[in-house]
């Protein structure tokens, strides 16, 4: 059997995922990176991007996520999403619709423009995924 490890993605609306992986690449804030089995003990704040699973049979799962942290430590991670939803449960038009809606808070000078950019980069994100 392959070398796995126990993981699992949380977000506010529960658990997504729970199983043995024989990795995990996740998106963060200073660029991607990979755990695999015994992987150092590691906690890591989370950007917006696609997490993905690799489980032992080599199929994989991958997750839009928009911030949170990930925990690696003695062959366990725990990964807690502020949102995440499986890339193949997206909705294109939808996705499409939202990137637009974001745009247009960015073209708003009186809102929070950080807030708004956060949500361009989440639309765009979940577009890609969405492919």
């Amino acid at each position: 059997m392959a070398n796995t490890f126990q993981a699992q993605v949380l977000t506010p609306d529960g658990s997504l995922f729970e199983g043995e992986v024989t990795g995990v690449r996740v998106p963060g804030v200073q660029g991607n990176f990979m755990m695999l089995h015994n992987h150092a003990p590691i906690v890591s704040t989370l950007g917006v991007g696609a997490v993905v699973i690799t489980k032992p049979d080599n199929s994989e799962i991958v997750y839009a996520v928009s911030g949170g942290f990930v925990e690696m430590n003695d062959n366990s991670m725990t990964l807690l999403a502020e949102k995440a939803e499986e890339a193949s449960e997206i909705d294109k038009e939808e996705a499409e619709m939202l990137l637009k809606e974001a745009k247009g808070l960015l073209s708003d000078t009186v809102g929070d423009r950080s807030k708004a950019e956060k949500e361009v980069a989440i639309a765009k994100n979940r577009l890609k995924l969405a492919d």
